[in-house]
């Protein structure tokens, strides 16, 4: 038994495109898994924070303090005063001047978010120049 084939003068055509599809379902796999471990690489962990080690700066001459109590009352300076009377206050104190530095000082069982808020109404009032009055190491042991 003899098998003829038939052997002709024209070549296979190359073709030139290059397949992407397997590319296509590489990219999507590792957009997938990027997109499910993203999440999981960001950390929720419980901070207690540390006493600052900065030098103090120099303290002006009339220095304008509100203080956070722990029962989350404020008070500007040794008077008490309402949240929603805040800006007033300080303009009072402050004799309308935005530019002056408030010190705030805040019990440390006053939770993040009353602290944010109190800062929060100082900006709305105006105030910009906040600064966060804190223990000396050396005070805090």
């Amino acid at each position: 038994m003899a098998v003829k084939m038939n052997h002709s003068d024209v070549d296979l055509v190359e073709t030139h495109e290059i397949n992407v599809t397997p590319f296509i379902d590489v990219m999507l796999v590792l957009l997938i898994i990027f997109m499910v471990a993203a999440p999981l690489a960001t950390v929720d962990v419980n901070v207690d924070l540390p006493a600052s080690t900065a030098q103090p700066q120099p303290r002006p001459d009339k220095p304008i303090f509100l203080t956070v109590k722990a029962d989350q009352s404020l008070l500007l300076g040794d008077a008490p005063v309402a949240k929603d009377g805040l800006g007033a206050a300080l303009d009072k104190i402050s004799a309308d001047d935005k530019t002056q530095t408030i010190f705030l000082r805040a019990d440390k069982t006053v939770d993040y978010d009353t602290l944010m808020q109190v800062m929060n109404g100082l900006r709305a009032a105006g105030y910009l120049k906040i600064a966060l009055v804190t223990l000396d190491q050396s005070q805090a042991r």
